[in-house]
């Protein structure tokens, strides 16, 4: 069920031109009769004839202008009515351009110029309200200046609105599609290294179902193993055309630095200029090669949005050994001022995605005047 506010859109898209046909013709009427401007003396039934057409025309401006363009000029040749000529005018400013606009203003000055002479012609009230030179110029400002220069701002703002909305749908599609890029590229990354980890284990259960082949006595035991190698050998095989497929997919990559290249990477931030400091707790231990890889660009990219975002702020880097993981916390303190460089935040949300890809958590949020990466990586589960 539709709401009240689009029901009363609706209602005002179907009647508002029917509203506006009849205001338009009660003008031209109020006109003839003296009440807004000249009595005409012509019969009543011009005076009809002109409202009754002049509120068609207004009424289906929306699909056709030449109706309106045409009772307007006889509405002020004829009977000196404006209200038509108004909305023709804006119309003309709101909706023509180039040489259309230009062709208007020429009809314009024509049905002004004659609307001079036809009141020069018939004299009385007609003669000075339309004729005398202060009052052409006023008919001139109020019938067609103004209101053409109200429908060319009213369409310079539409224009502005539009073209400010399709540039942000476009940034938008632009963000989204580079988002998902990197997406796609962390992905790519990891199953890289899954490759790494599970053709190492899948050639462990190779080599010993070989040798459990060669020396078990039992028959049932050699077929179980020579099925398992068989079977590895298969996989092994799959992996090796997999990981053709994404090297293909990624030409020219060159391996990630792992985690005994941290202290070379805060160096190279202190030698930038940012106060880094480092702290370990808990027992080190070997960590699998995607762990470290994984740590080491966690750092990196923290490290990175401190510089960007808060360069004159002390950082500690943070290494937690777990039993079950590695956690890695990045924490700077408040900027004491200075610009900073603009970020889309396309880091942290390929980050997000690898950690999550390892069945780990990236959180990212200030803290205390400052702000914290903190990414946990599991570790039970990889050899």
């Amino acid at each position: 069920m539709a709401s009240s506010p689009a029901l009363f859109r609706q209602a005002v898209q179907r009647y508002a031109p029917w509203l506006l046909g009849v205001v338009v013709a009660a003008g031209v009427w109020a006109t003839a009769t003296g009440d807004m401007g000249p009595r005409s003396p012509l019969p009543g039934v011009v005076a009809v004839l002109l409202a009754v057409a002049s509120g068609w025309a207004a009424a289906q401006v929306r699909d056709r202008r030449w109706p309106l363009f045409l009772a307007a000029a006889a509405g002020w040749l004829v009977l000196a009515a404006a209200p038509a000529g108004v909305l023709a005018s804006y119309q003309a400013g709101l909706r023509l351009r180039g040489r259309r606009l230009a062709g208007y203003l020429g009809g314009a000055a024509v049905v002004l110029a004659a609307g001079v002479l036809i009141g020069l012609h018939m004299g009385g009230m007609r003669r000075l309200t339309t004729a005398s030179p202060a009052n052409a110029l006023v008919t001139a400002a109020y019938l067609v200046g103004f209101p053409l220069l109200v429908g060319l701002w009213v369409r310079a703002r539409r224009d502005a609105l539009t073209a400010h909305r399709d540039r942000a749908e476009r940034l938008e599609r632009e963000q989204e599609a580079r988002a998902e890029r990197i997406r796609a590229e962390e992905r790519t990354r990891i199953a890289r290294e899954m490759h790494d980890v599970v053709a190492h284990r899948v050639s462990l259960m190779v080599v010993h179902a070989g040798a459990l082949e060669v020396t078990a006595a039992d028959p049932a035991t050699v077929e179980a193993a020579a099925l398992i190698r068989s079977t590895g050998r298969r996989a092994l095989t799959d992996l090796r055309e997999v990981l053709g497929v994404l090297r293909q997919a990624s030409p020219g990559r060159t391996p990630e630095p792992a985690l005994d290249a941290l202290d070379e990477l805060i160096r190279e931030s202190r030698a930038a200029g940012l106060q880094v400091r480092r702290r370990d707790e808990g027992a080190a231990r070997p960590l699998p090669a995607t762990v470290g890889r994984t740590a080491n660009r966690v750092v990196r990219e923290a490290l990175t949005n401190v510089r960007k975002h808060a360069g004159d702020a002390d950082a500690t880097v943070l290494l937690r050994h777990l039993p079950d993981g590695l956690e890695v916390v990045v924490r700077n303190g408040p900027s004491t001022g200075g610009p900073a460089l603009p970020g889309a935040g396309l880091g942290l949300l390929g980050l997000r995605e690898r950690l999550e890809l390892l069945g780990g958590r990236l959180e990212a949020a200030p803290v205390d005047d400052g702000f914290q990466v903190r990414a946990l990586i599991p570790v039970a589960d990889w050899p």
